[in-house]
């Protein structure tokens, strides 16, 4: 009898860590390769946990401390965002928050199944083929920007998340596959023609030629402000390229907020900012609630007589900073909330990187701590958990990077457990 159940479970985890194993190259490969890209993974993560819910239960305990302080992370801006909102009676925007909630349940889950992690270097150059080849057929059809099936911001952001994967999670001798999905993934986002994104990719290429140990520090730095140097000539020489990357707009903006017209992008962006500060010390406690940052637009007399050239001005309905939309909104709980959600995965993958000897540019923690870096750039200028595919792709990502780094790290389990990293 113990000996059918023990065959029984041994099936069940075969068939649990089979379907981690494709969940894992899904994520990357599909999240813009196809409408509700993360929907196969959501399933497969559903359909794995099932199989082996006590042992995925079980490595809670096994992480111990770390998981507490991620589910933390994870439950807290969900908390505070479910007080704001019953405190102004809406739930305008709960469900882009409640996808924090995967953070925890991943980092379990990948803990316990370990999928190989060369599955999301490929799915991520997979996902890159897919992302290139949507934004240039959608720019060639004749479409201003490239967004896949996403809105633009979104889409880049998700590309930049592709590059660093296809970077860091790379198997040994394989940076020529790797070169391939960066100039891809350069290539998509120069088509989507965001801005938003640069800061990320920018110091991505950074830690490429810096931490590559590639000869001496001099030779690296010579190599970085030649890479600059030719993409500033390529950029200035080539005059579709700089429409489409939108520089000749953003001057345009710059000289328009000088004579004091903030109808613009850049000139909206800055005047939002400036909307979130005001709404943070109006009541630093509360803000004006979760989801309500036009409640704090409304208040400009430009949006008080809403007239059709300002309502889009006046109702984005988040304030394209992610420090200026959670303070704004959820006053000092919200930014404690922030700090934790970014802070704590942050902490934890440069503490497990240490004890990781694949190499400066390698490995699950090297990822994990470039995620959070490159989220928390982009939510300079972008509302990062205001939208559903962008928070999905932070709690995925960063619980499955989490669970795959501890073993990597050779996290310690429970006594009496012999389970192998």
């Amino acid at each position: 009898m113990n000996e059918r159940l023990d065959n029984q479970e041994g099936r069940r985890l075969r068939w649990a860590r089979a379907c981690a194993a494709l969940g894992v190259w899904c994520l990357p490969a599909l999240t813009l390769a196809i409408p509700k890209g993360l929907l196969p993974f959501g399933l497969l993560l559903l359909a794995s946990t099932l199989l082996v819910p006590l042992r995925v239960a079980r490595a809670t305990r096994e992480i111990g401390w770390p998981w507490v302080l991620v589910a933390l992370a994870g439950i807290v801006p969900v908390l505070v965002a479910m007080a704001s909102a019953l405190m102004l009676d809406t739930t305008q925007g709960i469900d882009e928050r409640d996808r924090l909630l995967v953070l925890p349940w991943v980092m379990a889950w990948a803990w316990a199944l370990q999928p190989p992690r060369d599955l999301l270097w490929r799915g991520s150059l997979v996902g890159l083929m897919a992302a290139a080849a949507l934004a240039l057929t959608q720019v060639l059809a004749g479409a201003v920007r490239a967004g896949g099936w996403l809105n633009e911001i979104v889409f880049a952001d998700v590309v930049l998340v592709l590059m660093v994967l296809a970077v860091f999670c790379r198997p040994p001798r394989s940076w020529h596959w790797s070169g391939f999905g960066l100039a891809l993934g350069v290539l998509a986002i120069l088509l989507s023609g965001t801005r938003g994104a640069w800061p990320g990719m920018l110091l991505l290429l950074l830690v490429l030629v810096l931490g590559s140990g590639w000869r001496s520090p001099r030779s690296r730095s010579i190599l970085l402000g030649a890479v600059v140097a030719a993409g500033i000539v390529l950029v200035a020489s080539v005059p579709a390229l700089t429409q489409q990357m939108r520089l000749t707009e953003l001057r345009q903006d710059l000289e328009r907020m000088d004579r004091g017209d903030h109808n613009s992008s850049a000139g909206a962006r800055l005047e939002r900012l400036q909307v979130a500060g005001e709404a943070f010390f109006a009541a630093p406690w509360t803000g004006v609630g979760f989801g309500e940052f036009d409640r704090a637009m409304q208040r400009l007399p430009a949006c008080q007589h809403d007239t059709e050239r300002h309502v889009e001005r006046c109702h984005l309905g988040h304030a394209h900073n992610d420090l200026a939309e959670w303070a704004a909104t959820m006053g000092i709980p919200g930014v404690v909330a922030l700090a934790m959600l970014y802070g704590v995965p942050l902490w934890l993958f440069l503490r497990l990187r240490r004890g990781v000897k694949a190499g400066r540019l390698r490995g699950s923690a090297s990822a994990g701590a470039m995620l959070v870096l490159v989220f928390v750039l982009s939510g300079l200028t972008q509302s990062m958990f205001a939208h559903q595919t962008t928070a999905s792709v932070y709690a995925a990502f960063g619980g499955l990077l989490l669970g795959l780094a501890l073993r990597e790290a050779r996290w310690p389990s429970r006594p009496g457990r012999n389970d192998t990293a």
